[in-house]
């Protein structure tokens, strides 16, 4: 059976990646896409504005006529957008697969509160990867624990507004996991003047941006003699938009909840 998917931020670089990841498959099908107003995808035919053939969809500026029950949304916009999204989502009884990063406690709360009604999940990474990472991670902060000062450090392109980035703080999280500690309490975001010594069982995060930088994460960890990194590079942003696709799938077939990644691969 074939999954029709709705795209949300299609005008976006993740947003034309899922269009062109939907468009390689088979057993999936392009049946809307929207994007923000007054953006300069509205209007346009997604096969076009990929430098393709004609689709037969053209970019709106709204949910409402491009979602049905039965259909997924792929999101990859802004928060607002999403949380925006959510109403549209609820009252047709789509399923909503989400990559949009640095949201809220507040909008997280709110995304996570519809999925009483409608299967979501939520990942900062569709890349198999950087899962494998994350266990990787907490694995090695349980077995090192207070013997090796750990560092989150993420790399990615000059367009890029949050920070760290979503999948830096999955893996900050996984660290802190494995420490047993929370994150939040444990973190230096940044760093600045006389900040003295580095404390004990910190969890610091470097933010690099620059360039066409797709995505670069390391888990650092630094003992006395010798160093532990854990790196997961990215060099095609397709990797994640034909994740999402996968994970589009997956969850079309799921009842209402709030699922991750890890559901989806365990």
């Amino acid at each position: 059976m074939s999954t029709k998917v709705c795209v949300l931020g299609a005008g976006g670089r993740m947003g034309q990646s899922v269009i062109r990841a939907v468009s390689e498959r088979d057993d999936a099908t392009l049946v809307g896409a929207v994007d923000r107003l007054a953006g300069p995808a509205l209007g346009k035919d997604c096969g076009r504005l990929l430098g393709l053939d004609a689709m037969g969809i053209t970019v709106a500026d709204s949910l409402d006529a491009a979602i049905t029950a039965g259909v997924v949304v792929i999101d990859f916009s802004a928060p607002d957008a999403l949380i925006s999204a959510l109403p549209a989502v609820q009252a047709t009884g789509a399923a909503l697969v989400t990559g949009t990063t640095g949201l809220s406690p507040e909008q997280l709360t709110r995304l996570e509160a519809a999925a009483a009604d409608v299967p979501i999940l939520r990942a900062d990474n569709f890349s198999v990867g950087v899962v494998l990472m994350r266990l990787l991670a907490r694995r090695a902060a349980e077995l090192l624990g207070a013997s090796a000062d750990v560092e989150i450090i993420e790399a990615h392109h000059r367009r890029k507004v949050d920070a760290p980035s979503g999948t830096a703080l999955a893996v900050g999280h996984s660290v802190a996991a494995g420490l047993g500690v929370e994150l939040d309490a444990n973190a230096d975001w940044s760093r600045h003047g006389q900040v003295g010594a580095r404390g004990t069982g910190r969890i610091g995060f470097s933010v690099i941006r620059g360039g066409d930088i797709v995505g670069e994460h390391t888990a650092l960890f630094a003992m006395d003699g010798e160093r532990l990194e854990i790196t997961h590079r990215a060099t095609d942003r397709m990797i994640f938009a034909r994740g999402a696709v996968r994970a589009a799938a997956w969850l079309a077939e799921q009842s209402p909840g709030f699922y991750t990644l890890e559901d989806m691969l365990s």
